[in-house]
C-alpha cells in the first residue's frame, strides 16, 4: 500500500513537461551530499540532470544508466562514474512508464531497461520520478519492453503471444532498434500482469531474454507524482 503525503502546492494548470520539471526538482532533497548519485534515462530524467547541475559541486559525481544520461551529464560538467568502479549507491532516481500503487514498475520506453535495472540493483533506494499519468491500477496497458538477444527475438515473440500478448520487435528508420548494449527490443501489448514478481521472474528465465522491463524486484522505494496540485510523494513498503 502507498502513503502519500501532502502534494506541493503549485498555481495554474502545469504542462506535462512543466510536471516533469517539478519532480525533477524535487528529487534533489534525496541526492546525497558528498556521494556518487544513479541516474536514470528519459525525458523526466533529463529534467532531474539539469536540476541536479545546480548542485553538482556538492556531489562526487554520477552512474548513469544509458549513453543519453552520460552525455547530458557531461555536457553540464557532472563527472560520470563506470558502474564497476562504484560499490554501492545511495539512491538511483529514474522515471517510469507505468507504476502500481505498490511500486511495481514497466520501464524500457527509452531502451536502456539492462542498464537501468543494473544500476538499480547497485541502489539502496530507488526514488521514481513521473507525472500523474503514468500511475496504473494493473501493469500492461504500456508496451512492455523486452531486451533480447536478435537471434532470439522471433521465439521469444512466440511465448509472449502464448500468453496472449502481441509482440514486434521495435524499429527506428525502418530498421530495429539497437540498444547500447547491441540487442533489440521486443515491445508486447495486450497482457495484464497481476503479479509482477512473478512475471518478472519467469521471464528473466527464457532463453534469449536480456531483461525484462517489469521493475519489482528492484521496484521503486518512493514515487515523486506530479499532479495538477503539486507534487504528490508515494511510498512503499
Amino acid at each position: 500500500m502507498t502513503a502519500p503525503a501532502s502534494p506541493t502546492p503549485v498555481s495554474g494548470t502545469l504542462s506535462q513537461d512543466e510536471l516533469k520539471a517539478l519532480v525533477g526538482h524535487a528529487a534533489l532533497a534525496y541526492v546525497v551530499k558528498g556521494e556518487i548519485v544513479g541516474v536514470g534515462t528519459g525525458s523526466t530524467v533529463n529534467k532531474f540532470i539539469d536540476a541536479l547541475a545546480t548542485i553538482k559541486d556538492q556531489i562526487k559525481g554520477a552512474v548513469s544508466s544509458s549513453v543519453a544520461s552520460t552525455e547530458r551529464l557531461r555536457a553540464l560538467g557532472i563527472p560520470v562514474f563506470d558502474s564497476n568502479e562504484v560499490e554501492e549507491l545511495a539512491v538511483y532516481i529514474d522515471g517510469a512508464d507505468e507504476i502500481d500503487h505498490r511500486g511495481f514498475m514497466v520501464k524500457g520506453g527509452g531502451a536502456a531497461l539492462t542498464r537501468e535495472k543494473i544500476v538499480a540493483a547497485q541502489s539502496r533506494k530507488f526514488i521514481c520520478i513521473a507525472d500523474a499519468s503514468k500511475l496504473v491500477e494493473t501493469l500492461g496497458a504500456f508496451p512492455l519492453p523486452v531486451e533480447v538477444i536478435p537471434m532470439a527475438a522471433r521465439r521469444v515473440m512466440r511465448q509472449f503471444e502464448a500468453m496472449g500478448g502481441i509482440a514486434q520487435v521495435r524499429e527506428k528508420d525502418g530498421l530495429p532498434l539497437v540498444t547500447d548494449n547491441g540487442q533489440h527490443i521486443v515491445d508486447v501489448t495486450g497482457l495484464r500482469i497481476g503479479d509482477p514478481l512473478a512475471f518478472e521472474s519467469e521471464v528473466s528465465q527464457w532463453p534469449g531474454v536480456v531483461t525484462v522491463g517489469v521493475f519489482a524486484h528492484q521496484k521503486a522505494d518512493v514515487c515523486l507524482l506530479g499532479t495538477a496540485t503539486g507534487v504528490k510523494t508515494m511510498t512503499f513498503a
